[in-house]
């Protein structure tokens, strides 16, 4: 099922009205349907907004298969799950198929130039590894760069954002929600 159809049917099935989660997401109703249209690919910061509107974790809106227990995902999987967001990323949940895990773990490549340069702040907690590349990863007031090996973990409440020094930067993040979701 398409991410926006996925959406929309979690929405439905809770009886809820689009004014209803964009509110709580804090973004318009004209935003959520053109997402559940299929009409715009929304950033990861959105998707985990909508996720938390909806009491579900954003591995249940990207993937339909359940699977307990250990999960093994290969590269090419990973890749072959890439979603492209139109903020100038791509990115894949790694393990989507286990429902209930505790961390979100995410694969992502960004391309320099490319990025939106505004701030997001979301629930929970954020642990960044870079695997190739450059970046400068900006925590609070808090500037960091980070090259391939490097990592960084913070509380995601705190606004955060990133600018690629390199052409292309790869990197793991893992989300942990503060919910039970």
């Amino acid at each position: 099922m398409e991410l926006g159809s996925k959406i929309r049917k979690i929405r439905k099935d809770q009886n809820r009205t689009l004014d209803e989660i964009a509110h709580a997401c804090g973004f318009t109703k004209s935003l959520l349907s053109k997402i559940e249209n299929g009409k715009t690919v929304p950033p990861i910061g959105t998707l985990i907004k909508i996720a938390e509107a909806l009491g579900t974790k954003i591995s249940i809106l990207l993937d339909d298969s359940d699977q307990n227990g250990t999960v093994y995902t290969t590269m090419s999987g990973t890749l072959d799950k890439m979603v492209t967001s139109e903020k100038g990323y791509s990115f894949s949940a790694i393990a989507a198929e286990r429902p209930e895990k505790l961390m979100q773990p995410f694969y992502f490549v960004a391309k320099k130039g490319k990025t939106e340069k505004r701030t997001v702040s979301h629930v929970g907690q954020e642990f960044i590894y870079v695997l190739e590349g450059t970046m400068i990863y900006y925590v609070g007031q808090e500037a960091y760069t980070l090259h391939a090996g490097d990592s960084l973990y913070f509380d995601s409440y705190e606004n955060h954002k990133y600018t690629p020094i390199t052409d292309e930067v790869k990197y793991l993040s893992v989300f942990c929600s503060d919910s039970k979701a």
